[in-house]
């Protein structure tokens, strides 16, 4: 089992002290924590929310009547999770773009068969029960919290793989499993977040932005000068491209890319895709979020160590500005949320990988057992990250945005029923 990087660690830790301070704060002065959240940073014509929506639904709070012919209002709560969150999904999508390209890449080849339909089971059974649930409760409650049905198919990475170490031990096959399914989880939550939660009225031909960015930036800053290099051992021009313009080319076309994302309707917080996989990039894969990535150097790697640091404060404000939820919103939202992920997710994971590694022999890692899946399950259920992310796109503000949100904050629950399953599955920890 290869070893993670501490960062995983450093962005839980100051992940929940950012959510801690959001609810003790929300729940003292729950006035206070919002006028903060909704601060108005900027009025201008280019980055923000509708100036129009933002003056009707937070403007009375700051006795601002309109936006003085502003298009756009930056608020502190767009400018975390539309702007720097970016940053955040972009390291996300490294990790996905190289476990699924490089050679030795953890989403290649028949390896990956039976994580991969685990994680199908562990999103398919989440929104099932959360669905089922919803409408067993009545067409009322399903009108109202439908919409949300993606909240609980989440695995949040740092967490989860935090628990899974505590309850496998640092060098169980278990653990290098859960990893696949988790970062498939997020990879398919991208695309779920781009496909069915679009920030606004949808406008595709700003895709096209992105689009030129993508491909310019990486024909005359990658092919080009790899082209040039043919049969040049030095390789002068790569090397002059690298050491004297670095990632700006690509950081530039980031903003290009990230302004067509909030143009076209799209989620902004996705507008960095595009450019991830026009980085130059390493030959092989060491594992997700390898330690031994640190000592890489290629660009793509380069990028993601200068990201590492901001993305760890960056991810203390996205928990200060959106976990503040007072504890009386707890409401149906909630359990439903919490039953997807605590019941969809162990059970969903269970069934698919058990067909996956029977019936379909696609088999298990050495050292795993059948109900080991249902113990990473558990672990999985863990959704916080991305479970409150997608909360905040899924529900207008609101009672059941808050009560969805407190869902995805008690799923920390998974921690404790992952040890208490461990004991009754009898797993043996392997020490790494």
């Amino acid at each position: 089992m290869y070893r993670v990087w501490n960062f995983v660690t450093n962005y839980s830790l100051l992940l929940i002290i950012g959510a801690a301070i959001a609810l003790v704060w929300a729940n003292l002065d729950a006035h206070s924590y919002h006028h903060f959240v909704e601060y108005p940073l900027l009025f201008n014509d280019w980055v923000g929310v509708d100036a129009k929506y933002w003056v009707k639904s937070y403007g009375e709070d700051f006795h601002i009547e309109d936006a003085g012919g502003a298009l756009k209002v930056l608020s502190a709560h767009y400018l975390v999770n539309d702007v720097l969150m970016a940053f955040f999904f972009a390291i996300a999508a490294k990790e996905v773009w190289e476990a699924v390209i490089l050679k030795n890449g953890s989403l290649r080849g028949r390896k990956a068969a039976t994580p991969l339909f685990a994680t199908a089971g562990g999103m398919f059974g989440p929104i099932a029960v959360y669905l089922g649930l919803a409408a067993f409760l009545g067409s009322d409650v399903y009108d109202a919290v439908a919409n949300g049905w993606a909240i609980p198919t989440a695995t949040d990475i740092a967490f989860s793989y935090l628990v899974g170490r505590i309850v496998f031990g640092a060098g169980h096959p278990a653990v290098r499993f859960l990893l696949l399914l988790a970062i498939a989880d997020d990879a398919a939550g991208l695309i779920i977040l781009a496909i069915f939660y679009p920030s606004g009225e949808l406008g595709p031909a700003w895709l096209l932005l992105s689009l030129g960015a993508a491909v310019g930036v990486f024909v005359f800053f990658n092919w080009l000068p790899r082209r040039m290099d043919r049969g040049d051992q030095l390789r002068r021009r790569s090397t002059w491209v690298r050491d004297n313009l670095g990632f700006w080319p690509y950081l530039v076309a980031a903003c290009l890319s990230w302004y067509g994302f909030q143009e076209s309707g799209l989620h902004p917080a996705l507008g960095l895709l595009p450019i991830v996989p026009t980085i130059p990039h390493a030959d092989r894969a060491f594992g997700i979020f390898s330690e031994a990535e640190q000592y890489l150097t290629d660009l793509l790697n380069h990028c993601e160590h200068i990201l590492k640091h901001p993305v760890e404060v960056i991810l203390f404000f996205f928990g200060l500005m959106n976990a503040g939820v007072e504890f009386s919103a707890i409401a149906a939202p909630t359990w439903l949320v919490l039953a997807g992920l605590i019941i969809g997710k162990p059970f969903g994971i269970l069934l698919f990988g058990w067909v996956a590694a029977g019936p379909m022999k696609l088999g298990l890692p050495q050292g795993m057992r059948t109900i080991d899946l249902f113990v990473i399950g558990c672990v999985a259920a863990i959704g916080f990250t991305v479970s409150l992310f997608i909360a905040s796109v899924a529900f207008d503000p609101g009672p059941v945005q808050d009560a969805a949100k407190m869902g995805a904050l008690l799923s920390f629950a998974g921690a404790i029923i992952s040890i208490v399953a461990g004991k009754l599955a009898k797993v043996e920890k392997q020490p790494g």
